[in-house]
């Protein structure tokens, strides 16, 4: 039986702040864990249980990218996922704002963005829910846009899907909107009549991120939006998006490989191994404490600039195979902590620091059992947190 993994972390039962959020979701109610960042004092906006997601090629084996996952977002808050590639972040990301394309397909659990179950919704219903809503910013401007269009057409396109009754969008409003929006990316408006192709990589991106700001979301899930950036835009994107997630105060996830980018942009820290969330802790609590193996040796892949000697460490071995079903905790044949139970039982969730990492030996030195570990979880979720096994 595998158990969920909380995107949202459980406080210690004697923190000042353990009380959590229950039974709202925005304005519409719906369950989940409590938040333990600095930043997440608004209503609970988002609240995914049991999230799976597989890839089935239609010749070939299936890939269970997603394992059970739960993630609770607040208004406001700006969570960062982190992980190698290929442990499922950017499928997570794509799962949460129903953007999964065949072969992927979420089978089972269920996503509730302020207290609707958008799992359950397709076509013209999930089209109403975007505006306003949710939008997902893809790592690759020159992959998301459409390279035969200017942006002002990609920008009509938007606004005219996603109209409300009695909006019309003429081509003065859209260049005036579309103005607008660029103007908020730190774009000049003559933008608008340019191709992709005639754009930097910079600019792309952040024409991409204007896109999404178009529908107005309350969540937006950025899929790795420096890649391919050098250092110096990398840094001028990463601070517009930080001003903008300031300014309209909408819920925001970071998605990328950079520990050191999510760790200065955001309020908590989210590490995904092999399809599952293995550690949730607060941003300014991540470099210090003792943390689940796999979060310390992504750490330690990171070099301190000022130090006069770096050393760069390494993670050896290679992640599971996620055709497979993982029995036990699947980090353990990598991991220097490893003991016999770790082999054979998936570790429960248990509290660390400020928030938690799902860990047999962390656990035991924390002094908290399985027991302990519901004891405190209980009291800040909304929903029965049922056990769901690993389809295999």
């Amino acid at each position: 039986m595998a158990q969920h993994r909380l995107g949202m972390a459980p406080a210690p039962a004697d923190a000042g702040d353990t009380a959590g959020t229950s039974g709202t979701a925005g304005a519409g109610g719906a369950g989940g864990a409590a938040s333990t960042a600095g930043a997440g004092g608004g209503s609970q906006l988002l609240a995914a249980k049991g999230v799976n997601v597989v890839y089935e090629p239609a010749r070939g084996i299936r890939i269970w990218s997603v394992r059970d996952v739960d993630v609770s977002l607040r208004q406001g808050e700006f969570v960062g996922l982190v992980g190698e590639s290929g442990c499922g972040k950017s499928t997570l990301g794509f799962a949460l704002t129903r953007m999964l394309r065949p072969p992927a397909r979420l089978t089972s659990g269920e996503i509730l963005f302020n207290g609707t179950d958008i799992s359950l919704l397709d076509g013209e219903e999930l089209r109403r829910q975007r505006r306003g809503g949710f939008a997902l910013v893809l790592q690759s401007g020159m992959n998301a846009l459409n390279p035969v269009r200017t942006v002002a057409r990609h920008f009509g396109d938007i606004f005219k899907a996603h109209a409300r009754e009695g909006e019309k969008y003429g081509r003065s409003e859209v260049r005036r909107r579309g103005a607008q929006l660029l103007d908020k990316v730190r774009l000049d408006q003559s933008v608008l009549d340019r191709f992709p192709h005639e754009l930097s990589g910079g600019m792309r991106q952040r024409v991409s991120i204007a896109l999404a700001l178009s529908l107005e979301p309350r969540l937006i899930i950025f899929d790795e939006p420096t890649t391919a950036l050098d250092v110096i835009v990398q840094k001028a994107v990463m601070q517009t998006i930080k001003d903008l997630q300031r300014e309209d105060q909408f819920t925001a996830i970071l998605i990328s490989h950079d520990l050191g980018v999510v760790l200065e942009a955001t309020d908590r820290v989210m590490v995904m191994y092999a399809g599952e969330i293995v550690e949730d802790q607060p941003s300014r609590d991540l470099l210090r404490g003792a943390h689940h193996p796999y979060t310390e040796a992504l750490l330690a892949c990171y070099a301190d600039p000022r130090a006069e000697e770096i050393h760069l460490g390494g993670i050896p071995g290679t992640p599971p195979d996620l055709s497979k079903t993982v029995d036990g905790c699947p980090f353990t044949p990598r991991c220097p902590l490893a003991e016999d139970i770790c082999r054979t039982e998936d570790p429960p969730l248990a509290v660390l620091g400020k928030g938690y990492a799902a860990c047999h030996v962390r656990a035991r030195e924390s002094g908290l059992s399985s027991a302990a570990v519901e004891r405190h979880a209980a009291p800040v979720a909304a929903t029965d947190m049922t056990e769901v096994p690993h389809a295999d």
